[in-house]
């Protein structure tokens, strides 16, 4: 069975950007052998810029993280819902690990 990692990035902001930086740590989360888990998808049925629905999202997304075996931080900045994200494995000892985008590009090329 592969390991389940949940995929902790920015989403707010930039949307399409965002969605499309998910979809490729998808991809190298795929690259090393594990099955991705990517909340940020919700994003495609629910409106972000809906402070309800993006809490709907968040709580979503939390429900996935008791299924994972570990946690994978993207990008270059650690938004507050990423922040709460991180927090929320640590109380759960899931373990986190931080990606830099020069592993990405190792592997993806780019």
């Amino acid at each position: 069975m592969m390991k389940k990692v949940y995929i902790c990035s920015p989403l707010g902001g930039d949307v399409t950007a965002n969605l499309e930086r998910a979809r490729q740590y998808a991809r190298y989360v795929f690259s090393c052998g594990a099955a991705p888990v990517v909340p940020h998808f919700y994003a495609l049925v629910l409106d972000d810029g809906n402070p309800e629905e993006r809490q709907l999202g968040m709580q979503a997304g939390k429900s996935l993280l008791w299924l994972c075996d570990e946690l994978w931080i993207f990008g270059d900045e650690i938004t507050e819902g990423m922040r709460r994200e991180i927090d929320f494995c640590k109380n759960l000892n899931i373990k986190t690990r931080a990606v830099k985008d020069s592993d990405i590009k190792k592997v993806l090329g780019g």
